[in-house]
């Protein structure tokens, strides 16, 4: 409270603005996609309504669409808050979005694990910051053939970059990457194990 006030920025708005971003992390394009070809893709593949199940469960086309869809949700969170309200309104927008897209209310706060939601944020709030951290999720992701490990390891040196360039944003970058770790739990001990499933770039 003592840091928004020192911000100019009202405390009503700071949670008119995360509710807002909260509703729309809440839109699934994976849920949405599956009910429209009749699948579950909450009770196929893997269970998870996010891109790489989408891309397992109903193919390429899908999964571009759902992965659009997560990204805009965090970059137009984002946008909206910084428009009517300034930067910091619109980073809070962002992370609402993030966690409403990884536990939404309309599903029983069961949602994807926010790595595309994420990337559209910091992409938004620093093109520069989110290309790096893209360029080694996917240098890792090629290597290990797991999206999985990408994933990780863009979750652990975003705080990491943004502590060395906006270090006032480091409490945000964390909690942010905390929650994607969390919810990558079960993947990181399957790569751990070797047994994590892996991708074919030639399909």
């Amino acid at each position: 409270m003592c840091y928004l006030n020192a911000c100019g920025i009202q405390w009503y708005v700071a949670v008119l603005a995360a509710l807002c971003g909260y509703a729309m992390g809440n839109i699934s394009p994976a849920t949405i996609l599956g009910k429209i070809k009749n699948v579950d893709i909450r009770k196929e593949g893997s269970g998870n309504p996010g891109t790489t199940n989408v891309l397992r469960v109903l193919g390429k086309k899908y999964a571009v669409i759902t992965l659009l869809v997560d990204i805009l949700k965090g970059v137009v969170a984002v946008i909206l808050g910084k428009l009517l309200f300034g930067d910091i309104v619109g980073m809070i927008a962002g992370l609402f979005a993030f966690i409403g897209h990884v536990f939404p209310v309309i599903f029983k706060f069961k949602g994807g694990k926010g790595v595309a939601t994420a990337l559209g944020i910091v992409l938004t709030v620093s093109w520069q910051i989110g290309l790096a951290v893209l360029g080694i999720a996917l240098f890792f992701m090629i290597i290990t053939r797991t999206v999985s490990a990408g994933s990780v390891a863009g979750a652990i040196v975003f705080p990491v970059i943004i502590y060395f360039n906006h270090p006032e944003l480091t409490v945000w970058a964390v909690l942010m990457a905390l929650i994607v770790l969390v919810r990558h739990r079960e993947n990181i001990k399957r790569l751990m194990s070797g047994t994590e499933s892996k991708i074919s770039f030639k399909k």
